[in-house]
């Protein structure tokens, strides 16, 4: 495994959570809580904690909200990556992005096959930067949360939150 070089002192990154589903509350909310749980562990400040429906207008409101804090630098947005009629996640935030990061959907893809093999495919896992904030979208499965916050999000965040604050 190839250990990415050190980013130099600790920082806390100030984040907010974004929980896509017609069924979950915030108590049932496994994905969601997972995200708070590991990102609290690592050291980063949650500034904000959704759950919302399925709907495109709502997710992208929600977003161009979260936007206008200057005082946040990421979110996470889990459920509705897939390609049934009412995964819209991807659609609603997609064309809001400023830049997209390609290597994270396909590096969630390629760590996801060991484990639910050629259905890896469906998924429309993204991340990209939205109003100089850095935005992940991930499946809504816990196994999927933790895989990407692991091996892909935790290593790299405060990382790819200084590149962004560079002049």
């Amino acid at each position: 495994m190839v250990i990415p070089h050190p980013d130099g002192a600790a920082k806390s990154v100030t984040y907010a959570v974004i929980t896509v589903s017609d069924t979950r509350s915030p108590e049932t909310d496994r994905s969601g809580q997972l995200i708070q749980e590991q990102l609290g562990a690592a050291g980063h400040t949650l500034a904000a904690y959704h759950v919302l429906k399925d709907e495109p207008d709502l997710i992208r409101q929600t977003l161009v909200a979260l936007g206008e804090d200057p005082s946040l630098e990421a979110v996470i947005l889990n459920g509705g990556t897939g390609i049934a009629p009412r995964d819209t996640t991807y659609d609603a935030i997609a064309a809001l992005l400023d830049k997209t990061l390609p290597g994270f959907g396909e590096l969630f893809r390629m760590l996801s096959y060991p484990e639910i093999g050629s259905r890896a495919m469906a998924s429309r896992a993204i991340a990209g930067v939205y109003r100089g904030k850095l935005v992940f979208s991930l499946p809504g499965s816990s196994n999927a949360v933790r895989l990407a916050l692991e091996k892909l999000i935790l290593p790299e965040l405060v990382h790819l939150v200084g590149q962004l604050q560079q002049p």
